[in-house]
């Protein structure tokens, strides 16, 4: 059998913000400022997924030699891309020659060793590694590795959907995302004959690009070392650092040459923790004045957000000698959720667990960056909120004091806010989620409404234009979104579909994931949500029963799966920028290779329409239509040694 990782959903990612400031919009020697990140998305299934990125190049208009705007540290640090869920990791600011960019190239280290797999300690029911397993490296294999042994990378290409003109002025944003849920990513191979699996990574198709808004980025909580303090103290000068993964203990960092200046919030204030002193209690600083002297060479975490200008302002930091003492902060998505005896579990990296009790001093924040004074304001004290929390949100909590037992959390970030499942009785002002776990206790149901029409919500990623209201778009392209008057009523039509394979297959129904925000005008004290990704949903593996026919825009052809009793229309989309993704999957020698098929070429075309011939292995994710079919977002046909 063969599955497919299910690392649910859309923006996995390596985030490339570029906010530029300078002295002119022509070359010439000038330069413009471009603030680097990753970003990634949330996985069910997956603690750890480790990679290694090695440069980031921006390819000029026109051609030329690709400009490298971003080198990493040696050692190179793993970054997890499953603590990124739509969050932005700062790598640092840099200097990059105005003009216009239509690429992006990032070089990833394809060594043995590179990628790391660790599954999470409550993967979805049926998922094939047990709990907190790490996969052997013998295991991975990473696609397009280029080089010699010892120094393999895999350089990943992205055509910008829109131009980065990077000017000496204005601010910009660039967000290249390797996308978690797209099922290409991660794909696992077993056969009868080889029951030990392959894990092949591949990074060709899931990186894209997704335009951003610089203000409504919702940074990672950084690590770094404290260099100076400026000479008014508004602002003090770090040195990017991060942590060791697998982790160590005691945990140490990898120093980067990053520099960041990173400002006191003047009008909010940033809340301080000095973490040598226990319980740390927080101070408000309106500048870092009162405690300036003791902050050079302190290691800090510092939870900040970026203004339209490019600038990076702290909304809270804590400080210590220690760099432990900062690391030791539970981070992760929300795994159990306990109202009874007011814990809240969060998944860790090496695939277990942090228990957090909750009492009647700790403090929930929800990150809103667009919002000085809302980010840097409680929403709720004390353990009356949990019921408000669920799986699969993305926390990262402090404790009073890292050494006691139990951990008592002190605060929780509630950096993005995830509720996802079965949507049925989509309306005018609402619809319904149905999440199942493993776990059953961690099952809900949710009734959830939409933003004001009023409200703010980002900007079209193609046009730039401001967009208010609720907004949604299909997994595979979320350049095309479907937001204003019609955004509610579109989505009301689209998720109104089921298919129907019978026998104890049954009913596939529309899935999606939706993204939420506190307190809005439209549910003042609850969630609404900002935006919605219909996610594909993963159909059993099968076979092609009849074969491929084309047609207008595209084509289809006839799905059976083993313990289904009807065949199933599979329709594939020729259409550029929404053509449905194709993969050939072969396995040759134990080796497994993953080749994208561009259904936009006639070659690739031909090369589908003979492969789905009757009889062919598939895997299709795609979105069940209202007329019984299922709208493919992404096939699978294997080759060679079929699962």
């Amino acid at each position: 059998m063969k599955r497919i990782a299910r690392n649910l959903l859309l923006a996995a990612p390596l985030a490339l913000l570029a906010a530029c400031g300078g002295s002119s919009s022509n070359g010439g020697g000038q330069t413009g400022t471009v603030n680097l990140m990753l970003s990634d998305a949330t996985t069910e299934d997956w603690a750890t997924i480790g990679v290694k990125v090695l440069a980031v190049s921006l390819v000029p208009q026109g051609g030329g030699s690709p400009v490298q705007v971003y080198a990493a540290p040696t050692p190179a640090p793993v970054v997890n891309l499953v603590q990124l869920d739509q969050l932005g990791e700062i790598l640092g600011n840099v200097q990059v020659p105005a003009g216009t960019y239509t690429g992006a190239v990032l070089t990833v280290s394809a060594n043995p060793g590179d990628v790391q797999l660790v599954v999470s300690a409550d993967p979805a029911a049926g998922f094939s590694l047990p709990a907190g397993t790490a996969v052997p490296q013998s295991e991975i294999q990473i696609q397009g590795a280029k080089g010699a042994a010892g120094s393999l990378t895999v350089p990943v290409g992205v055509k910008l959907d829109s131009p980065l003109v990077v000017s000496t002025s204005g601010s910009n944003a660039l967000d290249l995302e390797f996308d978690l849920g797209h099922p290409a990513f991660i794909v696992e191979h077993v056969t009868a004959t080889s029951p030990t699996p392959i894990w092949a990574v591949n990074f060709d198709g899931p990186v894209r690009h997704r335009p951003r808004d610089l203000a409504r980025v919702i940074l990672r909580q950084l690590y770094a070392t404290v260099t100076g303090v400026s000479s008014d103290a508004a602002a003090i000068t770090v040195t990017r650092d991060f942590p060791v993964r697998p982790a160590t203990t005691p945990e140490t960092a990898i120093a980067s040459k990053q520099s960041l200046q990173i400002l006191a919030d003047s009008t909010n204030g940033t809340l301080y923790y000095d973490l040598d002193a226990r319980p740390s209690t927080p101070t408000m600083l309106k500048s870092f004045a009162p405690v300036a002297a003791g902050l050079p060479n302190k290691y800090v975490r510092v939870a900040a957000r970026y203004q339209e200008d490019g600038t990076l302002v702290a909304v809270r930091v804590w400080a210590s000698s220690s760099f432990e003492s900062v690391w030791l902060s539970p981070e992760g998505h929300v795994l159990h959720v306990d109202t009874a005896n007011d814990v809240l579990t969060v998944a860790t990296e090496d695939g277990g667990a942090a228990q957090l009790a909750v009492n009647a001093g700790t403090q929930f924040f929800f990150r809103v960056p667009q919002d000085g004074a809302a980010d840097a304001t409680p929403i709720a004290t004390g353990p009356a909120f949990l019921s408000n929390v669920k799986r699969g949100f993305k926390v990262h909590a402090s404790v009073v004091d890292p050494l006691a037992t139990p951990l008592v959390a002190q605060t929780v970030d509630v950096e993005v806010a995830r509720f996802d499942g079965v949507i049925t009785n989509p309306g005018a002002s609402s619809f319904d989620y149905t999440r199942t776990f493993r776990t059953s206790s961690d099952d809900y149901g949710v009734q959830l409404g939409y933003v004001s029409p009023s409200t703010p919500n980002g900007k079209d990623p193609l046009t730039g234009a401001a967009i208010t209201g609720y907004k949604w778009w299909d997994f595979a392209y979320p350049t095309l979104l479907h937001d204003g008057a019609a955004g509610v009523s579109d989505f009301v039509a689209a998720t109104g579909g089921q298919v129907n394979f019978g026998g104890t297959v049954g009913a596939l129904e529309v899935r999606g994931a939706s993204y939420a925000t506190w307190n809005d005008p439209a549910s003042p004290g609850g969630w609404s949500a900002l935006f919605t990704v219909l996610e594909p949903v993963p159909v059993p593996l099968g076979a092609v029963a009849t074969p491929f026919v084309s047609g207008a825009g595209g084509g289809g052809f006839g799905l059976a799966v083993p313990n289904g009793a009807n065949t199933v229309k599979v329709d594939l989309s020729t259409t550029s920028g929404s053509a449905t993704l194709v993969y050939q999957v072969d396995r040759a020698g134990g080796v497994v290779t993953v080749t994208a098929q561009d259904l936009t070429s006639p070659t690739a075309l031909a090369n589908v329409s003979a492969a789905l011939a009757a009889g062919t292995p598939v895997k299709v994710f795609g979105v069940p239509d209202p007329d019984g079919s299922i709208r493919a977002d992404v096939l699978f046909y294997f080759t060679g040694t079929t699962p």
